[in-house]
């Protein structure tokens, strides 16, 4: 049950644009991560124009991608593979060059901490244990 938030500035994100990131992460979600990609959210949304620098110093084109999943459902090694292709994936549907830092970022919550549908995935967990 991720939730992905793509940040974007200097692009125009179209639909078509907008559909492929959530497309791709969603794949890449369910392909790199093991995540359901039935339950991972993806939102794209612009930043006010002249809202992002980087050193410093304004920039144009930029994005930013950051992924929230359950604390120790993932190894360093798929994590590692996902910043790869997310970041691979942000460079050739948005117009670029983007900058060096362009971050990508896998952010892992607690499972007591997050949930969906009214339930933590920690109640999920504890519901799966007892079912056998």
């Amino acid at each position: 049950m991720p939730f992905i938030r793509v940040t974007t500035a200097g692009l125009e994100t179209g639909s078509e644009r907008i559909t492929a990131l959530q497309r791709g992460i969603t794949a890449l979600m369910a392909e790199v991560l093991g995540k359901r990609a039935d339950l991972t959210a993806v939102l794209v949304e612009p930043a006010p124009a002249g809202g992002w620098s980087v050193g410093g110093m304004a920039v144009t084109p930029a994005a930013h991608l950051e992924a929230r999943v359950t604390l120790g459902t993932n190894s360093a090694e798929e994590k590692a593979r996902f910043v790869a292709a997310a970041h691979d994936l942000l460079a050739r549907t948005l117009p670029g060059p983007l900058p060096l830092a362009t971050y990508v970022v896998v952010q892992e919550v607690p499972a007591d901490g997050w949930g969906y549908g009214g339930v933590t995935q920690a109640q999920r967990a504890r519901e799966a244990a007892a079912r056998g």
